[in-house]
């Protein structure tokens, strides 16, 4: 009896370990290992271009006052509420309490002057600094509350707010952000291996809702062969920009993953030096455009995902209008105006090209398109940091492709400074008009007449909206199917229980 007492004794236990086992391996995962395309340079989103900078650290380890959602919204986040005056001038916002920067510093409105101040003084290495411009003067009323007075009613401000060029940093630490980053996000920094991987945690001290991650690690992966190689092998759980097209098929076929073709603000375009002779001459720009073919570009270096731009204006924002058909592809005409330009028949253009596949594949599908109109291209192949040093601050090239994935981005093509050399009054007459302009339908019509003004001056060769080709572990929730602005936002994703 003794022994059979035992026997069923040692079974319940058996089964009570065996159910136990079987409990934690059904338990969802708590980490996720995130494949993205570029290493940015540093980890700082306030001192630097790359949009691969806020990738890393936008929502996740940095905040500003304001966010942007999945859908583009505007949405509270340092900033918990705020009022507006009647002349759209002066802004009071009201902050959340208990806040604390990562090595426990407290976030005050002391912090977001601090912040702002730095981001539009004469020593600020912001890319993003004419967003701060219009403030005349930033006062703090109490710890929790400030008020920010603007030279003028700008209709988009609380939506620069919350560009990863505008998250709040503590004067304690901001000097090390590059390569330390402290924010006040739901994710710590913990590491960076360079070349490989950025490695977050979770923050328990987090002010607003926990996430549900323990750990997130975000790898660069340069090469899309290995791109597919570590999604197949489930060395990544997921790749929220794939860059490889052609594979998207396999993935579709496979149950083990869930593909998703979104949008991104990624207007992809040819790049023009507007200030370097030829072609600063109109009728050389025009020559590239009609020369061009949007078609076998998209069919050829994006398999056939991607929509046709005609102006530097996403076609899922409001205000756009089609303008593809302003230079339809027409090597005769093309042929026509370089004539009447006086371009010579041995006519050389250097076509430097950063690392993204729609890049390196688009130049090579570009270079035969004009090789065809007596343009002959040499490609020049440069790594990102080259492209950064030599063509965004350099302005040291002919011709370039990239995609601008910052949104609603108009503006830069009245910024002197910028790479394109690109000056008309005209058109910064526009966009100082728009950024004054707080009625929607002005803004509409603005938004409308400044994409003409660059269709008509064809400042560069517009080619396709960058489209968002996500694959991922079929169990895993929460990733943005579009990227209404450049950010991996991991503080939704969890694993399905």
């Amino acid at each position: 009896m003794k022994q059979l007492q035992s026997l069923v004794c040692l079974f319940l236990t058996l089964g009570l370990l065996i159910g136990s086992v079987a409990f934690a391996s059904a338990a969802p995962r708590n980490d996720v290992i995130i494949g993205v395309r570029l290493e940015p340079p540093h980890l700082d989103p306030t001192a630097g271009a790359a949009a691969a900078i806020g990738e890393v650290g936008y929502a996740n380890i940095f905040e500003g006052l304001t966010r942007i959602d999945r859908n583009g919204e505007v949405k509270p986040a340092l900033a918990s509420s705020w009022d507006i005056s009647p002349d759209g001038k002066n802004y009071v916002f009201f902050l959340q309490k208990g806040v604390l920067f990562h090595d426990g510093a407290p976030f005050s409105a002391e912090s977001v002057k601090f912040s702002f101040d730095r981001a539009r003084g004469d020593a600020s290495v912001n890319p993003q600094k004419v967003l701060f411009e219009p403030i005349e003067s930033i006062e703090v009323n109490d710890p929790a509350t400030l008020t920010i007075r603007l030279k003028r009613p700008t209709g988009a401000f609380l939506f620069n707010l919350g560009w990863p060029a505008a998250v709040i940093v503590s004067a304690v630490s901001a000097e090390n952000n590059k390569t330390n980053p402290i924010g006040t996000g739901p994710f710590i920094f913990k590491n960076w291996i360079r070349g490989a991987s950025v490695e977050l945690q979770r923050n328990p001290a987090y002010w607003g809702k926990p996430v549900a991650l323990e750990r997130a690690t975000i790898k660069f992966i340069a090469d899309s062969s290995a791109a597919y190689t570590s999604l197949m092998a489930g060395d990544i759980d997921a790749f929220p920009i794939y860059p490889a097209p052609e594979n998207l098929d396999q993935f579709r076929s496979d149950p083990r993953f869930k593909v998703v073709i979104g949008n991104t603000e990624g207007k992809t375009i040819l790049a023009i030096n507007n200030g370097k002779a030829p072609l600063n001459d109109i009728r050389v720009r025009q020559a590239l455009a009609y020369a061009v073919d949007r078609k076998a570009i998209i069919d050829g270096a994006m398999f056939g995902i991607g929509q046709p731009i005609g102006s530097h204006y996403s076609p899922t924002s409001p205000g756009y209008i089609d303008l593809t058909g302003r230079y339809p592809y027409d090597p005769a005409q093309a042929k026509k105006l370089l004539l009447e330009a006086g371009i010579p028949k041995d006519f050389k253009l250097k076509l430097v090209l950063p690392p993204p596949e729609y890049a390196r594949r688009g130049g090579e599908i570009i270079a035969s398109q004009l090789k065809q109109v007596g343009i002959d291209v040499e490609i020049i192949p440069v790594e990102w940091a080259q492209w950064l040093s030599d063509v965004f601050k350099g302005r040291n090239y002919d011709l370039t492709i990239i995609s601008h994935v910052e949104p609603l981005d108009l503006d830069i093509y009245a910024r002197d400074d910028y790479y394109f050399d690109y000056h008309s009054p005209a058109y910064k007459a526009v966009i100082t008009e728009l950024s004054a302009t707080t009625d929607q339908k002005k803004r509409l019509e603005l938004i409308e007449k400044a994409q003409k003004i660059l269709s008509e001056d064809c400042v560069n060769v517009f080619l396709f909206l960058l489209p968002k080709s996500g694959v991922w572990n079929a169990n895993l929730t929460g990733l943005w199917e579009n990227v209404p602005i450049p950010v991996n936002d991991l503080t939704e994703i969890q694993w399905k229980k």
